[in-house]
C-alpha cells in the first residue's frame, strides 16, 4: 500500500469534540459523524460505511488529489451522465461566470441597501429571507431581463420549490416530478433557441446576442459559450441549474448562518463584516461533506483504503478540529484579526476544483453583512432546532429582528 497520510490523530483532542454540533445538535448524518469522531481517530470508518476524514492534512491531500490517490472529479460539474467536461470547458465556464458576477456586483452595489431594507426590515424569516434576497440581487445574472417571461416564472418556481431549505418536502413526489419535467422542458427550449441564435450569427457574421458584442448576458450564455456545440442540452441545463443552486442556495445559506450567529451572540462587540462571514463559514460550512472515490489501495490516516470505499471529507469537523483551532466550537470573529490555521479552513473546497466563485461570494456576503449590521443590532428567535442537513448545510428556521444600537443618536 502507498502511504498518503500517516498517524491516527490524537484521541484526547478528538474526545473534546463531544457535543460538537453545539446548540440544537442534529440527530441526522451530521450529528452521527460528530458523535463517531469522539472515538479518537481523524480518519475512521463510519457505521454508515463511509470512510470519513476530519484531519486537515488528510483532507487537503484527498481534495487536492496530491498524489492522484482519488479518481479525478468535480463537485460542481456533475450531471446524470457523469462529469461535464472536458476540464478546459470547466475552467472557461468558471472564468466567464466569475467575470460576469464581478461586473454585476460592481454595477449594482449601490442598490443593495434598498434590497436589504425591502427583504429584511423590520423582521424576516430565515433562511428563506437570505435566499430570496440573493435571488433578487443576482436575478439578471441568472437570466437576463429580455428572456421569455414564462422562463422567468419557471426560475422563480425552481427557487421556491427546490432551492429554499425544506421546500421539496412541502410537495408530493408526483408534484415534484411533474414540475421537474416542466422546468427542464422550458430550459431545454431556451437552450435550443439560443443555439439557433448562435447558428444564425455564424452564418451572417453578426453577433448572436441582443445583449452586446459577444458578452454573455447571463449564466446560461456562459454555459453555452464555454461548452462544445455538440454537448447534450440536458447536460447544459444541469450545469446551469448548478449555478442556480450555488448562488441562490449556497450564498443564501451562508448569509443565513452569518445572521444567525450574529443574532445569537449579541453579547459580542461589533466585529468586521468579513470576520463575521469567515467565522460563520468556519462554524457552519454550507459545503460540509465532499465525496471522493479512491483510485487505488493506499493508507490514509492509519486506515486501509481501497477503490471500493466511499471516501468523505467532512469540512464541518475539519473546521472544529481542536488540534488546529482554539475554542473551536465558539463564535470568535476576532480570531480573524490575526494568523489563522489556513490549512484547516476549507469552506470552498480545496485543490483544482475549489469553488471558482469563492472570492466573489465573499465580497457579496461581506457587503450584505455590513449593510445588515450597520448601526443596528440583530436579535434571533428560534426553537432550538439543529441545522437543516442535506447536500448543503442550511440554518435552522429562525426569525431575525433588528433595532438601532443604544449608542446610535438616532435610536429609540
Amino acid at each position: 500500500m502507498e502511504p498518503l497520510v500517516t498517524g491516527a490523530g490524537n484521541a484526547e483532542r478528538a474526545r473534546a469534540l463531544h457535543g460538537i454540533a453545539g446548540s440544537g445538535r442534529s440527530s441526522g448524518p451530521l450529528g452521527r459523524l460528530a458523535a463517531e469522531f469522539d472515538g479518537g481517530r481523524d480518519v475512521w470508518r463510519s457505521a454508515t460505511g463511509l470512510l470519513c476524514v476530519a484531519d486537515p492534512d488528510a483532507a487537503r491531500a484527498v481534495m487536492g488529489n496530491r498524489y492522484a490517490v482519488v479518481t479525478e472529479t468535480s463537485d460542481f460539474y456533475r450531471t446524470r451522465h457523469g462529469v461535464f467536461g472536458p476540464r478546459g470547458a470547466q475552467i472557461e465556464i468558471g472564468r466567464a461566470a466569475r467575470a460576469l458576477m464581478t461586473r454585476h456586483l460592481l454595477e449594482h452595489r449601490s442598490g443593495l441597501p434598498r434590497l436589504v431594507a425591502q427583504h429584511l426590515a423590520p423582521g424576516s424569516v430565515w433562511p428563506d429571507a437570505g435566499n430570496l434576497l440573493v435571488f433578487a440581487h443576482l436575478r439578471d445574472v441568472l437570466l437576463h431581463r429580455d428572456a421569455p417571461p414564462a422562463l422567468h416564472e419557471v426560475l422563480e418556481h425552481i427557487v421556491t420549490r427546490a432551492v429554499l431549505a425544506g421546500a421539496r418536502q412541502r410537495h408530493s413526489a408526483v408534484s415534484r416530478l411533474r414540475f421537474r419535467r416542466r422546468a427542464f422542458a422550458a430550459l431545454h427550449t431556451e437552450v435550443a433557441a439560443r443555439r439557433q441564435e448562435r447558428g444564425r450569427a455564424c452564418r451572417t457574421g453578426r453577433t448572436g446576442r441582443t445583449g452586446g458584442a459577444g458578452e454573455p448576458r447571463d449564466l446560461l450564455d456562459v454555459v453555452l459559450d464555454g461548452s462544445d456545440p455538440a454537448a447534450r442540452a440536458a447536460d447544459l441545463v444541469e450545469v446551469y441549474l448548478s449555478f442556480l443552486f450555488a448562488t441562490v442556495g449556497s450564498i443564501g445559506f451562508a448569509l443565513g448562518w452569518s445572521v444567525f450567529v450574529l443574532g445569537t451572540h449579541g453579547e459580542h462587540p461589533p466585529a468586521r463584516a468579513d470576520w463575521v462571514v469567515r467565522e460563520a463559514l468556519r462554524l457552519w460550512p454550507v459545503a460540509w461533506l465532499f465525496a471522493r472515490s479512491p483510485s487505488r489501495v493506499q493508507e490514509l490516516g492509519g486506515m486501509r483504503v481501497t477503490p471500493k470505499d466511499r471516501l468523505a471529507v467532512c469540512t464541518y469537523l475539519v473546521h472544529r478540529h481542536p488540534g488546529h483551532w482554539s475554542r473551536p466550537d465558539e463564535f470568535v470573529p476576532q480570531r480573524w484579526a490575526g494568523a489563522v490555521p489556513d490549512g484547516a479552513y476549507l469552506p470552498f473546497g480545496h485543490g483544482p476544483h475549489t469553488c471558482a466563485g469563492a472570492a466573489v461570494t465573499m465580497r457579496l456576503l461581506t457587503d450584505l453583512v455590513a449593510l445588515i449590521t450597520r448601526d443596528r443590532r440583530l436579535s434571533v428567535t428560534h426553537d432550538g432546532a439543529g441545522p437543516q442537513v442535506g447536500p448543503a448545510l442550511a440554518p435552522p428556521r429562525f426569525t431575525a429582528a433588528s433595532s438601532r444600537r443604544d449608542n446610535d443618536p438616532g435610536g429609540g
